[in-house]
């Protein structure tokens, strides 16, 4: 079970370890994911978000019908503010600064994603180095969009690839480290009861 860190009776937030889906894939070895091991506790619970498999940190899950279709709604629309940490690996030229390049699924490789000009749906992330590793940096990155494997990819645009990251790292970036190096740590939204802004942070495990 992912360990909770709050709930009420309108949300649970849980804290998603690595190497763990979000909601069931296909075939039976995929069924295992975060949703399922919830509804165990919460059967009523509802996935609003996902993390990547490899990705660990904050999710919520909705617990009604109108929680869920409030939070849905938040995330469309961009009230959600989260923040991520990861250690990348190279130095960046600048200590700081944002990647706007468009992601489409890159189908013949599915589920890798790829920068189109011409095709790519607008991806925005922003992102400032917090300190100096042995191999790279930690860098703190803010998604303003949310497309399936942006932080990763544009930390590969940026010529610093996420390290153990086994879509887009160089063969140095994934050996350095058995795990990819990306945690979600804040998670901030409207309540979907109240309406106020609750926020929620995980410590980084790496």
């Amino acid at each position: 079970m992912p360990e909770i860190l709050y709930q009420d009776d309108h949300i649970v937030i849980v804290d998603k370890p690595a190497e763990l889906l979000s909601v069931p894939g296909r075939g039976e070895e995929k069924q295992d994911c975060v949703w399922r091991r919830v509804q165990q506790t919460f059967p009523t619970a509802r996935i609003v978000h996902r993390l990547d498999f490899s990705t660990s940190g904050l999710m919520v899950l909705a617990l009604t019908a109108e929680s869920h279709r409030t939070l849905n709604r938040a995330f469309q629309e961009r009230l959600t503010e989260k923040y991520y940490e990861a250690v990348i690996y190279g130095q960046p030229e600048t200590d700081q600064g944002e990647i706007n390049e468009p992601l489409r699924c890159d189908w013949e490789n599915r589920p890798l994603q790829i920068i189109d000009y011409e095709h790519g749906k607008n991806a925005h992330t922003l992102w400032r180095i917090l300190k100096t590793e042995p191999q790279g940096c930690r860098v703190e990155l803010k998604p303003i969009t949310g497309r399936s494997h942006q932080l990763r990819v544009h930390m590969q645009f940026l010529g610093c690839p996420i390290m153990g990251d086994r879509f887009y790292a160089t063969p140095d970036a994934l050996a350095a480290s058995p795990r990819l190096l990306l945690h979600a740590k804040y998670l901030a939204f409207p309540h979907p009861d109240s309406g106020e802004t609750v926020q929620f942070e995980s410590p980084v495990p790496f």
